[in-house]
């Protein structure tokens, strides 16, 4: 079954709030890269947000360029906390403020998955061979907000839409699929508190079998 999704384009911060970030925003980009925090596995710290609104659809975004559909996440920087992140991130990726959210709930533990060999970039040090993530689930506290991507030098998506709650593990880069449903399936309690919970859809088995053939599981350490 396919469902039709309409596509829409952010307005920009230029067109809101002013002129784009200078030079300035790109050696600040280089240097918060510098700080991303990297565990001795080799497994960057990350946070994943979930943004509901309505009875459910979540949020989408277009990695720029067309590069496919994902959540909004990033990693952590040093001497941050989740919250911290989270908020710098939904900003910096979507041009919300924390005042726009609310957080319904959050996934207990890390969650991991490994890059494949060909996405591993063996010239930075330290190696981050994949990400642990902590996913947040948040509700808009209302429905007009504005999103904008170029908060940052390098914007991470061209385009959003609203999607129904399971849509995102088909949409998303196939490694990354297994993640995707586990953080779904572990938040949808407290996303449907009191309603039920959408049943998977007809192409479910066939995508998660695909994805889970594929998928490398995380080693104990750096190989």
């Amino acid at each position: 079954m396919s469902i039709l999704v309409q596509t829409k384009r952010c307005e920009t911060s230029q067109e809101l709030n002013g002129p784009l970030p200078t030079s300035r925003g790109l050696v600040a980009d280089f240097h918060h890269f510098m700080s991303d925090v990297i565990d001795s596995d080799g497994y960057r710290a990350n946070v994943g947000i979930i943004l509901m609104h309505g009875a459910g659809e979540v949020f989408l975004g277009r990695r720029t360029g067309g590069r496919g559909w994902q959540f909004p996440q990033g990693g952590m920087r040093r001497g941050e906390q989740l919250e911290d992140s989270l908020f710098r991130e939904l900003h910096e990726e979507i041009g919300l403020r924390s005042s726009e959210v609310e957080i319904v709930g959050r996934t207990a533990e890390w969650i991991r998955y490994r890059l494949p060999q060909k996405f591993v970039r063996r010239n930075r040090h330290p190696v981050c061979i994949g990400q642990k993530q902590r996913w947040f689930l948040l509700r808009l506290k209302r429905e007009d907000v504005r999103f904008t991507f170029d908060s940052t030098a390098e914007p991470e998506f061209d385009q959003w839409r609203w999607a129904p709650y399971w849509e995102p593990v088909r949409e998303v880069i196939y490694f990354k699929r297994p993640v995707y449903s586990q953080a779904l399936a572990e938040l949808a309690p407290v996303a449907f508190a009191g309603a039920q919970i959408p049943a998977h859809p007809e192409w479910w088995g066939e995508v998660m079998a695909a994805a889970n053939s594929t998928t490398v599981q995380p080693a104990a350490s750096v190989e």
